[in-house]
């Protein structure tokens, strides 16, 4: 017998190391050709490790949550052949440096090699009943989990979960779906509750802390909010809506205001910016990439619609159908997720009256949408029903001024309030 050494690959765009995030295998577990061992996440990026070689686990080379560097040894696998040889990939070895606490070295390669273990079933029946799940929680699964729920038409909630602090694996799935997809029996009635959930911030939730915790202990912000008739914009968005060819996407207000974003920031480019804090060097950027804050199954991830200086307005609704899709299920890249020079956050329906948003470091601004709802409005002789939705921006107060904040949100309020403007060329 003889063993393979797999060592955390190189995922590409320069990283250096990735998070794990999930295990798929553990010590004694037969493993096949093109199974996947492990993911691990890198700049919001989730990535599936498949084994190149069929065999036997002996070793696993971290914990969930270890930041692990490329070429460091991550999994030790048993393999048939002769003779003792170890294969290992063809990159020279770098030791991780665990991210919580010391891993114990890899067992020394003997000549006897131990007897290989009988293969496990791919789940075992818990010998208790196990808790109640409760319904109101977003379940704990990884994106690779929750992809083949969703593409078996499982509602994760359903699924009792045996990984760490009740996350849901592959195995937990395969479990339920050969009980006929069974949904787990309800407690009725009223009971105390006095358990007390430890959940690990790994992974996009990790990544997600600290990005929020940079941008609020380096950028003092500054909130303007600002009240919008969208009247107009919404009867216009309707007439659209209902002359458009079947293969335009069906338009909301984000594309109109990427637009007006694009006309605004021409004539503020100071706002359309990044800010190098560490060397004190503002970047104005001609091109304008909008980052789209969007909730996924995951957390928030901002995919990034680019040159929307260059977009049309049913081309930025394109865009911005195909980059949410991507983010929700997990597939959109590195490039997709970064280099945006300035944000839109909107909740949608849950927008809310007003919102104090968050800056993406090292962004100068950000556009929070808030949701529209009819008001009555005085128009002199009058109060008309009218279709009215806040705007709350965040700005960077180091390099934008109160009264250029003003300037440029009430440059977008006419722009949405008259919106033929925003088809206006020059």
């Amino acid at each position: 017998m003889g063993e393979f050494i797999l060592k955390m690959p190189d995922v590409g765009e320069g990283v250096a190391e990735a998070e794990l995030v999930e295990w798929h295998v553990k010590p004694g577990d037969p493993v096949r050709e093109d199974m996947v061992l492990a993911a691990v996440m890198t700049d919001k990026a989730t990535v599936e490790i498949p084994s190149p070689v069929t065999g036997t686990v002996l070793w696993l080379g971290a914990e969930i949550g270890d930041t692990v560097a490329v070429k460091a040894p991550l999994v030790r696998i048993e393999v048939s052949g002769d003779g003792v040889a170890v294969t290992e990939i063809a990159t020279t070895a770098v030791p991780a440096e665990p991210a919580v606490k010391e891993q114990a070295p890899p067992p020394e390669v003997k000549e006897a090699a131990p007897p290989k273990p009988e293969p496990k079933a791919v789940a075992e029946a818990p010998t208790a009943a196990p808790p109640a799940r409760d319904m109101s929680k977003k379940p704990l699964a990884s994106p690779a989990v929750r992809l083949r729920a969703k593409d078996s038409g499982v509602d994760l909630r359903q699924v009792i979960g045996t990984g760490p602090a009740g996350r849901i694996t592959h195995d937990d799935l395969d479990l339920f779906l050969s009980r006929g997809a069974q949904p787990a029996p309800a407690v009725i009635g009223l009971v105390r509750k006095t358990a007390v959930e430890e959940i690990k911030v790994t992974g996009l939730r990790r990544r997600i802390a600290e990005k929020m915790t940079l941008s609020t202990s380096r950028i003092p912000h500054i909130t303007y909010v600002e009240e919008m008739d969208m009247t107009a914009l919404e009867d216009l968005r309707a007439m659209m809506n209902r002359d458009r060819k079947p293969d335009q996407p069906k338009l909301t207000v984000l594309p109109f205001l990427m637009r007006a974003l694009v006309k605004t920031v021409a004539a503020q480019p100071g706002v359309n910016a990044t800010f190098d804090d560490g060397t004190g060097v503002i970047h104005r950027h001609a091109a304008v990439h909008i980052g789209i804050a969007t909730q996924t199954p995951a957390g928030l991830t901002v995919p990034v619609v680019r040159h929307a200086e260059a977009r049309g307005i049913w081309d930025c609704a394109a865009e911005l159908n195909r980059l949410a899709d991507a983010a929700r299920t997990g597939t959109a890249t590195r490039d997709e997720l970064t280099g945006s020079t300035i944000t839109i956050s909107s909740l949608g329906a849950l927008g809310g009256i007003a919102s104090t948003p968050v800056i993406n470091h090292p962004e100068v601004a950000i556009v929070g949408v808030n949701k529209i709802a009819i008001r009555p409005v005085w128009d002199g002789t009058q109060f008309v029903p009218r279709k009215i939705m806040n705007l709350s921006s965040s700005f960077d107060h180091r390099v934008i001024d109160g009264w250029d904040a003003a300037t440029f949100v009430q440059r977008l309020k006419t722009l949405l309030e008259t919106p033929a403007l925003i088809f206006v060329e020059g």
